[in-house]
């Protein structure tokens, strides 16, 4: 490869990456695992990111290993799990760096011997063996890595890693642009796709070849790095030196000693010898050219006393590190000039020495050497300052003396260094300077000063607030206060008070009036078209409940609620029962016997067709009488209906075995004879007789099963009188126990209980149901804990009744996490209940952002947390929230979540009545429910100190609700763990071009250290037959194991002996052999126990074929091995369509290939045909309408339309799709309610594709489609029309779709151990599976493992307060109509986040960031001292979804920034100019659509058809008033900063976050020196004493995207929590990162395809921004609306007429 080859393909390397960094996904890293998957950190990436960053000054190496720490220990901290990885090549990319070599020697040093990370250093480069093999092993889900480096060629060096690791399926992510919070870190992750992997197999040679021309390029660069300053000495040479200096330093100090001396010392004397040996080259060269030897030597002599003084100051530099604390350094000055050019050849040869020094630490291996402080090993701006000491301020006749201990330690390291040099003498160390060269240059202010900064008066500005002293006064008396004449408190802003009646986001104004009788039901009620529409919406509703459960639907009467009875205890039988109730008794028991009747003659008529088929096919004959079995309640037939089935059994059994060999016997047979035993002694015992248990000992006999046989029956009646040689050939061949677990494992019984409870008619509930409803009878609350489809749902059903039947008032709130749920509920509810209420009342009511129905004038309101929230903080909707008497929140376990966690989290603490919380997720629910349990004793004592006149006031309020339930304020914890059929796991890999499943043994995930840490994962079970296996494999490898027998499943204490063994004996069977295999790795087997794990594990399995192109085909196996209907999750919006799209195409391309050309013509014939027998009838229907009625004419008309009919069927006949080329079951649904479903999809956006789609029975679901889309998928899929479903994890939360098999079909981020348990928990469809099976296609082994062992996530709070937070609840507080009620909420939202339970710290952290926002909103003008709302505050919270864009938008209006840009295009004139519009959507698209690109993404070289992409910076006006917005808001950050940093823990401060390094002690005071040089102690209270080595102060908080580390870390509270919104976002490396375009350019193009190609969006993704961005408009230009009196201002004309176009383009797309 030639080199202008060589560069061109390097370029087309980097525009492969480029084109894949706008489509990275800003995503969250560590999503919900307890412990991270693991991931990979390129050394030299986080380097060069770190070193970029703003605050840090060159040469400062402990603030850079601060900033270091500080990162790593945040990746730690939120569960990170990681390597840092250092290639060999990486370290020639800073042959031009010298100053760095060090550094990055240290650092590795330092990671090794400081902290536990794992660091690795052998491997050469990123294509090596080693590398590839060290992946493989380590499975790392993704490699943190930078798109750029410090010079062109370290970025090609990453370029390199990345292809590779996308080549080798590791994702990749960027260590650039990252942001963190409280709970997450969020960075760009570009995954590894099929193109990627194939670029790399497809251009393998080319890009070996190029990274080892790239390689021979930096060795070179390193050759003449060493060339210019060690002239003739090669690498090898100056390595010997070092090692030579290394050994005589040893000789020297026998003792041992510290790195930093030891470094000292040697760099010195060996940067003193090299620059000697340098000086003498350049005197040879000069001789050479014969000028005056004398002078030239003289002039040497001169440069090497120079050095020598430069070294003498490094060594006292290096005294001062020693002795000095870090409280002292942090006050040093700041020199800002820079080195003296004629010095710069020393210091860089003296990098290279320290470099050398360091890389050959190895040989101290036996010598007492302290590497404690490999991160303080120099500090360059310590040099400096004392450098201008002596340059400037000694000369001057400033004489400070050095103190006796840093001169006699200083005196020692230049001793030191005096014998090291050996070859010459160096001078004494006294004195320190004795050349006159200036090292540093001049400068005209060369000391930064500090102490003039301008930092504002610190202090509060004081409140007379009672919710403000309620909250915070315990820490107000330590807080500084502005007098009341203060400047910044007499020009607080007066504006007028807002009352805030109106909220916008359903566009249906809620006035405050909102009276039931005049409903909007009543106003329009007169519009037959309203009503029309109004009814079908509820008969879809009902028609969408039925399909997701068959209950029949419950008519709700009101009843007086009596004080309640305890239903758990069943009453005791009166002694007398009435007239009437014997009447009743035995009017039932006639009825019964008729029934009886009934069923036995229906069995006699089938009875004879089943016995035949039977005979005919055992199978078959079986499914057809259970079906029977189903259908029939009466005992008696159905006992009859089993012997008939076990006599049929035993028959075709018999049969089979007289014909065959032991090893082709088809035991599905013996299976079902089982099934029959089984049901006839568990459900029918006391049925019977003598006979029947004769012949089920004769069965159990034929079966081998002699030891039952006789425990069951013990005379000898049974073998038919065959001599026992016989009956060997019927045996199954095993014995009872290991049949009946290892065949019958999914049909063994569960345990159920018998007895119904009266309150629940459809199904007899288990203990812990019943526990559910007690909770509900006891007006508990309940956090519930249980797996997915067990039924924990039932709870909310019956609470929902029970507050329906109490009153016509009383109102049950179920709150789910997204609107699909909503709208499932909803339907649920609409089928399950029907109530007779007042006129304009309704039973059930939605409340979304999109739309809302009935929601305040029902009795059961579903809503999203968001709008739930809206409700309960509105203060004139506090009547309508006293009516709330329960509250459900299905999915409790969001409260965890990404977005909107913390709404969860204010709704559980505002509510007052009880709740239940429901989830299947969720690890520590104990902290949960006692957290909840601490927000219910607050509302306890709050009920108590209001006194009685609560309930009073509600009689007043309700006069028909007569009856008050007495508050209970328990909160119980309700948990089970068993699900009702046990899940199988497979793994499908690629061979060949074909599919093959291995089955994944659950104990195969599982490691010895793993079980010895943590034991077994309480949710890892096993089926009975995996139960068997694990028996199996353990008796295996430990040949004298001495509980062998007593663990054999024969005779097991759980199974020995029993005819039917139950579910709950094979799962006690199974924690035996748990237990067992726990003991055994606790008692020094753990080898075998590794053997049996390891021997469980499947063979590694690897796809190597294109996963995409072989989805359809894994489609048809599971189809052909029955395994559908079927879930396939997958985690990107675009491949969700794509998979289901491309399973589509290929069942056509199999209709295309079976079709005959012969039915291509027909068709096209009959077409033909079809259209002129239309034409006739059309021309014979003008002739009929012209004569009079011509009887022939008729029968001429009839015929024509006869043979129309004919020819539709035969044309219909000819396009139907054969049965194997869809996966629709046509017979599940009939054709008019199919066309119903697909009516509702007429006018959506991909309507007409998914009805294509459903033809094939094919569908897919994710959050981007319309809600009647997801209804159409959610129908047919539950009526088992559609039987492929390809979804995002949406899917998972809550919605009913229960499959038969869930397949994972690719690898995510989002992928986790709380998701996998969502998703899985789908499959198995109680009542028609008795086992579910889970498929990982394209999931790698380890991540399989991590998966089923990792637990979910413990739940685990939010950072619960902003601003417009804030703000919300000082209006509820100051504006409610129950003044002492708010007042209780907002306390309860401030004190109870869970974030702060039993973190008396962070609580501390919470009280002051509400104090700054307090502060805040006074200097803005949204409140006053009394904590009143001022100005456009409600404007501000109706925007609260837009923090702090919505603070910003304000301060523009209030401005009058809109006005000078809204003008209309004429005088008078009501329209605006496109440029008006387009200008008015770039600020708010600056505002409110901000997604952020990759920095590097602005050098592309793409070509863009439609879109700008790089969104433009806001007008000057606009720009200018947000700088100064900033910069106020800022400017109180910084000050707030300071007024709290007394309350920072300063222990923790001076020392390193991760390797806990201490840098604290006694201050030197007896140096005059030190005095001098650390005196700036003002200006640095709120800053890291870290960061102030680098000349950061207190005024650079005042300063634009200052970085979080700067600011004291344990205050809590960092700039991310300031709402400033900066124009120019900046990535860690100092880059400008754009902002998308999306908006700006869908408004002007209104194309979606647009955004797809040139912005690089997923259409769904960016349909959702989209529809968001119109929301927002929309919301503003009501909210103008309602606040302008104006009708004709431009301003809110200018919104409406943007809000009506945009919602237009909008529509059309």
């Amino acid at each position: 490869m030639g080199l202008e080859e060589h560069m061109m393909f390097l370029e087309k390397m980097s525009q492969l990456i480029m084109s894949a960094l706008p489509k990275a996904k800003h995503s969250s890293l560590f999503n919900d695992f307890v412990e991270s998957e693991f991931f990979l950190i390129d050394g030299d990436s986080l380097l060069a990111t770190c070193i970029c960053e703003k605050s840090l000054k060159q040469g400062q190496q402990l603030h850079f290993f601060y900033v270091i720490e500080c990162y790593l220990m945040d990746l730690i901290s939120k569960g990170g799990q990681f390597a840092i990885v250092f290639f060999k090549d990486a370290e020639y990319a800073y042959f031009s760096f010298p100053e760095l070599l060090p550094l990055r020697t240290a650092f590795i040093l330092h990671l090794q011997h400081n902290t536990t990370i794992d660091v690795q250093t052998e491997f050469s480069g990123c294509l090596s063996q080693g590398w590839k093999s060290f992946i493989e092993d380590s499975y790392p889900y993704y490699l943190m890595v930078a798109d750029e480096g410090l010079n062109h060629l370290q970025t090609h060096l990453f370029n390199f890693l990345i292809i590779q690791s996308w080549a080798i399926k590791v994702n990749v992510v960027l260590s650039s642009g990252q942001t963190s919070n409280i709970l997450r870190l969020y960075a760009y992750l570009m995954p590894s796709m099929y193109t990627n992997q194939t670029f790399f197999k497809e251009n393998k040679k080319k890009i070996e070849n190029a990274y080892k021309i790239l390689i021979k390029q930096l060795q070179e660069c390193r050759i003449l790095a060493l060339e210019s300053l060690f002239g003739n000495l090669k690498w090898k040479n100056m390595m010997d030196e070092a090692c030579e200096t290394i050994s005589l330093l040893k000789q020297l100090w026998p003792e041992g000693s510290d790195i930093r001396r030891v470094l000292c010392v040697t760099s010195c004397s060996l940067s003193l010898r090299m620059y000697h040996h340098f000086l003498e080259n350049r005197n040879k060269t000069i001789s050479d050219q014969n000028t005056d030897i004398q002078e030239v030597e003289s002039h040497c002599l001169n440069m090497m006393q120079e050095m020598e003084d430069l070294c003498k100051l490094h060594c006292l530099s290096v005294v001062f590190l020693l002795h000095l604390p870090l409280s002292q350094r942090a006050c040093a000055r700041f020199i800002t000039s820079h080195w003296a050019q004629n010095i710069q050849t020393f210091l860089k040869m003296k990098k290279w020495c320290e470099y050398f020094i360091l890389s050959n630490i190895n040989i101290f291996e036996f010598w007492n050497l302290n590497l404690i402080h490999l991160c303080d090993l120099s500090d360059e701006l310590l040099l400096k300052n004392i450098a201008f000491y002596y340059e400037n301020e000694n000369v001057e006749g400033l004489h400070l003396n050095l103190g006796d201990v840093i001169m006699k330690d200083y005196e020692h390291l230049w001793n030191t260094v005096s014998k090291l040099v050996r070859k010459f003498s160096v001078g004494k160390p006294f004195p320190l300077r004795t050349t006159k060269l200036s090292f540093l240059e001049k400068s005209p202010s060369p000391i930064k000063d500090t102490s003039k900064e301008n930092i504002p008066n610190l202090g509060f500005i004081p409140m007379s607030c009672e919710l403000v002293d309620k909250f915070v006064g315990d820490i107000l008396k330590d807080l500084p206060f502005l007098k009341s004449d203060d400047p910044v408190v007499t020009s607080l802003v007066k504006q007028k008070e807002f009352d805030e009646l109106v909220h916008w986001h359903s566009h249906r104004p809620l006035s405050d009036d909102y009276d039931r009788t005049k409903c909007q039901f009543d106003e329009k009620s007169r519009d037959p078209r309203f009503l029309r529409s109004v009814q079908k919406y509820h008969v879809f509703q009902r028609f969408y409940g039925s399909s997701l459960e068959s209950v029949s639907p419950k008519v709700v009467v009101t009843q007086a609620v009596k004080p309640k009875s305890n239903f758990s205890v069943p009453k005791n039988k009166k002694a007398h029962e009435t007239k009437a109730e014997i009447i009743t008794r035995e009017n039932k028991k006639r009825l019964l016997a008729k029934e009886e009747q009934k069923e036995e003659k229906k069995w006699n008529a089938v009875s004879f067709s089943i016995e035949e088929e039977m005979k005919e096919n055992l199978i078959s004959g079986i499914k057809n009488l259970e079906d029977f079995l189903k259908s029939c309640k009466s005992n008696s037939v159905k006992f009859r209906v089993e012997m008939v089935a076990l006599t049929a059994c035993l028959k075709a059994w018999k049969e089979q075995c007289r014909g065959k060999r032991e090893s082709t016997k088809d035991l599905s047979i013996a299976v079902q004879m089982m099934k029959r035993i089984h049901s006839l002694m568990e459900r029918y015992p006391e049925l019977l007789q003598e006979a029947d248990q004769q012949l089920i000992a004769r069965c159990l006999k034929y079966l081998g099963f002699d030891e039952l046989t006789s425990s069951l029956y013990p005379t000898q009646v049974v073998g038919d009188d065959i001599e026992e040689k016989k009956m060997d050939k019927y045996s199954v061949g095993m014995g009872p126990v290991r049949f009946q677990l290892q065949y019958m494992g999914h049909y063994l019984i569960r345990d159920e209980r018998k007895d119904p409870d009266p309150r629940v008619q459809d199904f007899i509930p288990d203990t812990w149901q019943r526990e559910l409803l007690d909770v509900v009878d006891n007006n508990e609350s309940a956090v519930i804990v249980a797996p997915t489809s067990s039924g924990k749902t039932y709870a909310s059903y019956y609470c929902m009744e029970k507050v329906l039947k109490e009153s016509n008032e009383g109102v049950v709130v179920y709150v789910a996490p997204t609107k699909a749920l909503v709208n499932q509920v909803a339907a649920t509810v609409q089928s399950r209940f029907t109530k007779n209420l007042p006129n304009g009342e309704a039973l059930c009511g939605v409340f979304t952002r999109d739309y809302r129905h009935d929601a305040l004038n029902c009795q059961v309101l579903i809503t999203v947390p968001a709008c739930f929230e809206i409700l309960l903080l509105s203060p004139h909707r506090q009547a309508w929230v006293k009516r709330i008497r329960y509250v459900i929140f299905d999915e409790v376990h969001c409260l965890g979540g990404e977005i909107g966690a913390e709404v969860w989290e204010h709704l559980l603490v505002m509510i007052r009545c009880p709740f239940l919380a429901l989830s299947a997720t969720i690890s520590n629910p104990e902290h949960l429910t006692e957290w909840l349990q601490s927000v219910k004793r607050y509302w306890k004592q709050e009920d108590n100190t209001m006194g009685k006149n609560r309930n009073a006031g509600y009689c007043a309020s309700s006069h028909k609700y007569q009856f008050r339930m007495k508050e209970s304020y328990k909160v119980r914890l309700v948990l089970y763990g068993e699900r009702y059929n046990d899940l199988e796991k497979h793994i499908c890999s690629i061979t060949h071009d074909d599919i093959y499943f291995d089955h994944f043994h659950p104990c195969a995930a599982l490691t010895t250290d793993h079980i010895e840490k943590y034991g077994f994962p309480s949710d890892l079970t096993l089926s009975p037959r995996e139960t068997i296996q694990l028996y199996d494999t353990m008796f295996q490898f430990w040949e004298s194991w001495p509980r062998a027998q007593e663990l054999d499943p024969e005779k097991s204490i759980h199974c020995k002996n029993k005819i039917v063994i139950k579910k709950l004996d094979a799962r006690k069977y199974e924690e035996s052999l748990k237990a067992e295999l726990t003991s055994w790795i606790k008692n020094g087997h753990a080898e075998e126990a590794k053997m049996v794990l390891r021997n469980l594990s499947p063979d590694s399995v690897f796809s190597s074929g294109n996963t995409v192109k072989m989805f359809p085909l894994l489609v048809e196996k599971l189809r052909k091995m029955e395994k559908l209907p079927a879930l396939f999750f997958l985690f990107n919006l675009g491949d969700v369509e794509e998979r289901a799209l491309s399973v589509r195409t290929s069942l056509e391309q199999k209709q295309a290939e079976k079709r005959s050309l012969k039915a291509d013509k027909e068709a096209h014939d009959v077409t033909n045909k079809l259209r002129k027998v239309k034409k006739s009838i059309e021309k014979q229907k003008t002739i009929d309408e012209k004569s009079q009625k011509n009887p022939r004419k008729m029968d001429q008309r009839l015929i024509h339309e006869a043979e129309h009919t004919n020819l539709l069927r035969t044309l219909e006949k000819n396009l139907e799709i054969p049965q194997e080329c869809t996966y629709a079951n046509q017979k599940a649904i009939d054709t008019e309610t199919l066309q119903m479903v697909f009516d509702r999809v007429k006018f959506t956006r991909k309507g007409e594709e998914l009805k294509a789609l459903a033809r094939r029975g094919i569908g897919y679901h994710h959050s981007s489609l319309n809600f009647k889309e997801k209804q159409l998928v959610e129908i047919l899929f539950r009526k088992g029309f559609i039987r492929v479903v390809t979804a995002t994890g949406t899917l998972a939360l809550g919605i009913n779709m229960p499959c038969k098999s869930v397949v994972f079909a690719q690898n995510s981020v989002y992928l986790d151990a709380l998701n996998y348990r969502q998703m899985s928990g789908r499959a198995g469809r109680r009542g028609q599976d008795l086992m579910g099976d889970v498929y990982f296609f394209d999931i790698p082994l380890p991540k399989i493992g991590k998966l089923i062992k990792s637990n979910v996530p413990e739940l685990r709070g939010q950072f619960p307060l902003s601003i417009t937070l804030v703000l919300r609840l000082m209006l509820l507080a100051s504006k409610g109509d129950d003044p002492e009620d708010a007042k209780a909420k907002v306390l309860s939202v401030l004190k109870h986040s869970l974030l702060s339970f039993k973190q008396p710290r962070v609580t501390e952290m919470l009280k002051l960031y509400f104090l700054f926002s307090l502060q805040f909103l006074m200097k803005q003008g949204y409140l006053d001292q009394e904590g009143k709302l001022m100005g456009f505050a409600g404007l501000v919270s109706h925007l609260h979804y837009h923090e702090p864009s919505n603070l910003v938008f304000v301060s523009f209006l209030v401005k009058g920034l809109f006005r000078n840009l809204c003008q209309p295009t004429r005088k008078g004139s009501k329209h605006f100019s496109q440029d008006v519009m387009e200008k008015l959507v770039l600020v708010l698209a600056n505002l409110f659509g901000r997604r952020l690109l990759p920095a590097k993404f602005q050098d592309t070289t793409l070509k863009f058809y439609q879109s700008k992409v790089f969104l433009e910076d806001l007008p000057e006006d606009f720009n200018d008033a947000l700088h100064e917005y900033n910069m106020n808001v800022t400017k109180d950050f910084a000050s707030f900063l300071l007024s709290v940093s007394k309350l920072a823990d300063m222990k923790q401060e001076y020392q390193l976050p991760l390797s806990k390094i201490n840098f604290t002690g006694k201050e030197c005071e007896d140096s005059q020196l030190v005095s001098h040089l650390m005196n700036c102690k003002e200006g640095r209270v709120a800053i890291s004493p870290f960061a102030c080595l680098s000349g950061n102060s207190d005024g650079d908080l005042f300063q634009p995207n200052t970085p979080n580390h700067v600011i004291l870390r344990t205050i809590g509270i960092n700039h991310t929590q300031a709402p400033v919104l900066w124009s120019k976002i900046f990535d860690n490396q100092g880059r400008r990162m754009p902002l998308n375009a999306y908006a700006l350019d869908f408004y002007k193009h209104g194309s979606l395809t647009g955004l797809v190609q040139d912005n690089r969006m997923n259409e769904g993704t960016a349909y959702e921004l989209l529809k968001d961005f119109a929301l927002t408009i929309r919301s503003i230009s009501v909210s103008l609306r309602e606040l302008c009196e104006n009708e004709d201002d431009n301003v809110v004309l200018a919104f409406e007429q943007l809000s009506e176009t945009f919602f237009e383009k909008l529509n059309q797309v």
